[in-house]
């Protein structure tokens, strides 16, 4: 038995496939650090005009850095939590709010840029923390979803008779910041032991990048 003729590998060829080899690897690292260094441009573009000139870094010692106003921001905040937590810093706040809430416009939109930051970094109950899969958009068709928390309220009572209700965020592909909020039966939920990240990851390349690439017959878990 002969074996079978293999293509002949130019010099050409060699080339271009160790110049995509390489855009592999340094196309994730220049985003990554490209959007870093944005993000830090534009928070000290914003906080380092709040501090007098007399007082900048630049006025003192003659040097620009990069990202101080992170720093800045960083420390203020932190401070500002401390202080919010004593009784001082809570009675300021009740009283802030007490302002607000004489104001129409500014109210609405500071009671629901507030009841969404409580939401995304104050609730500790669950908050996107499993990947799950449910039919959707009909039976025999399925979707990966992110288990965000259980239904309460006035929604948990209207749907008392279906048992324990999940509100799960179905994200669409490629760009996973969209997608419906649906509310499902627990019952109707499969639990992913993936993590939510390789979800992601499966989400955002359609299927393409699975958890885990050594063996993709064996699910990826979370302990993993």
């Amino acid at each position: 038995m002969t074996d079978p003729i293999r293509p002949r590998r130019t010099l050409g060829t060699g080339i271009r496939s160790s110049f995509l080899t390489g855009l592999v690897v340094i196309a994730p690292i220049w985003l990554t650090g490209y959007l870093i260094w944005l993000v830090t441009g534009w928070i000290d573009s914003w906080v380092l005009p709040l501090i007098p000139e007399r007082w900048q870094l630049e006025t003192l010692v003659g040097v620009n850095l990069h990202g101080l106003g992170v720093v800045i921001f960083l420390v203020f905040t932190v401070i500002v939590g401390w202080v919010a937590k004593g009784l001082l810093g809570r009675s300021l706040i009740r009283w802030g709010e007490t302002v607000v809430d004489r104001m129409p416009v500014v109210r609405s939109i500071y009671n629901g840029v507030k009841q969404i930051a409580e939401t995304i970094f104050a609730q500790t109950d669950t908050s996107f923390d499993r990947a799950c899969l449910l039919e959707y958009p009909r039976p025999g068709v399925w979707a990966i979803g992110f288990i965000s928390t259980k239904a309460k309220g006035e929604l948990a009572g209207a749907l008392a008779d279906h048992g324990e209700i999940l509100s799960v965020f179905l994200p669409t592909t490629p760009n996973p910041t969209s997608g419906f909020l649906l509310y499902v039966p627990a019952s109707d939920v499969i639990m992913l032991e993936m993590k939510v990240e390789d979800a992601a990851k499966l989400i955002i390349s359609a299927g393409l990048v699975y958890p885990n690439g050594k063996d993709p017959t064996v699910p990826a878990t979370g302990q993993a």
